[in-house]
């Protein structure tokens, strides 16, 4: 499998891009996504970014249609969108899929590293989706819209948090911060 580092994507704009433009930095992978119930994380994200991004902390967003369809715009329908009602500055990629036969190879290359989220919530969030009559991705798969892998200053998979862990999770964001002082 191939380093994180090194797996091609693209930007929301179409550009040639990996997450080896991040080296040297921690880096939070969240799949994203406009039309869901936790889109308003979008806003508690832009604020994490803001707050560490001078000591080397970047988020990589990348929107996904695969749950529910709830990202079903172009790249400039999602880029003005976060833009516009979020204020979103971090860096968006462009829309993957990332699970099933289908998943991108940076997504099979971070579940692969990191196969088990940490549950934040009261209720795991698989147990969440079934009260809405959703059938939750088995294990490793993502499970939905917003989960988020922390990677270190070398591009390493250290955490992976469910995607109902709030961007200001004292968990998250204490994980963050250890990953930010090495």
């Amino acid at each position: 499998m191939a380093a994180i580092y090194d797996i091609p994507v693209h930007t929301l704009a179409g550009g040639d891009s990996s997450l080896g433009e991040f080296k040297g930095k921690v880096v939070l992978v969240v799949n994203v996504a406009s039309k869901c119930g936790l889109t308003p994380q979008y806003e508690g994200l832009e604020k994490l970014y803001k707050e560490y991004k001078d000591r080397g902390f970047v988020i990589a967003g990348f929107p996904s249609n695969d749950f529910a369809g709830q990202e079903p715009g172009t790249a400039e329908e999602i880029e003005s969108f976060c833009s516009l009602n979020y204020g979103v500055d971090f860096p968006l990629f462009e829309k993957i899929p990332v699970v099933g036969p289908q998943k991108h190879a940076l997504y099979a290359a971070l579940i692969a590293a990191k196969p088990e989220a940490t549950a934040t919530g009261d209720v795991p969030f698989a147990d969440n989706l079934r009260k809405y009559g959703i059938d939750p991705n088995p294990a490793p798969e993502v499970l939905w819209n917003f989960e988020k892998f922390l990677l270190d200053r070398r591009g390493a998979v250290v955490a992976r948090f469910a995607p109902d862990t709030k961007p200001d999770d004292p968990q998250l964001v204490a994980a963050i911060e250890a990953e930010l002082g090495k």
